[in-house]
């Protein structure tokens, strides 16, 4: 896939609002739906590259979670790392605990059960959660994870049980979200 600009661009867009929201700014109160925006992106992205690869044979599971290895767990592993001393200085040894059980949650990917288990993503003591952060990569990777292995086993159905498929798999995943909320 050649580069595209505009999807950077959307990217930045997508950005914006998570940090503005995070500054403190009362207009962006809805930043997380610029994670939203950001997860639209990635996954239009994602989805091309497979399917392109995919439909010139040249699909591996390999090489396309070696990728995403490489594109992640470098800045994952700096992140993690540098939020280790500061915790060792100031945390309290229960809350230490906590912070080591959520470096396992990141490292294996499920941060965000974690988090959903362990504290309020908008509530004061999320404040005091430094990897809380990765539950969106969480959210990310696990998509990652199965939705390749969807497009390979349905990819000699044709385009149209593929759409018929995903278009299913959206209406189920509203039906459960609203029935969530």
């Amino acid at each position: 896939m050649k580069y595209r600009p505009e999807i950077d661009g959307l990217r930045a867009a997508a950005v914006l609002p998570v940090v503005f929201f995070h500054a403190g700014f009362s207009l962006f109160g809805g930043g997380f739906v610029g994670v939203d925006i950001f997860f639209v992106i990635s996954g239009y992205l994602i989805t091309s590259i497979i399917l392109d690869e995919l439909r010139e044979g040249r699909f591996s599971f390999q090489h396309f979670y070696e990728r995403r290895a490489r594109r992640i767990l470098p800045a994952l592993t700096v992140v993690v790392a540098c939020c280790i001393p500061p915790a060792w200085l100031w945390l309290m040894p229960g809350d230490m605990m906590d912070f080591l059980d959520s470096i396992v949650a990141v490292s294996l990917f499920v941060s965000n059960f974690f988090f959903w288990q362990e504290s309020d993503y908008f509530g004061g003591a999320s404040e005091l959660e430094p990897l809380l952060h990765t539950w969106s990569l969480a959210v990310e990777e696990q998509f990652y994870l199965l939705f390749p292995i969807l497009l390979f086993f349905l990819r000699k159905g044709g385009p149209k049980r593929l759409a018929s498929v995903l278009v299913s798999i959206l209406c189920l995943s509203l039906a459960v979200a609203h029935w969530g909320a």
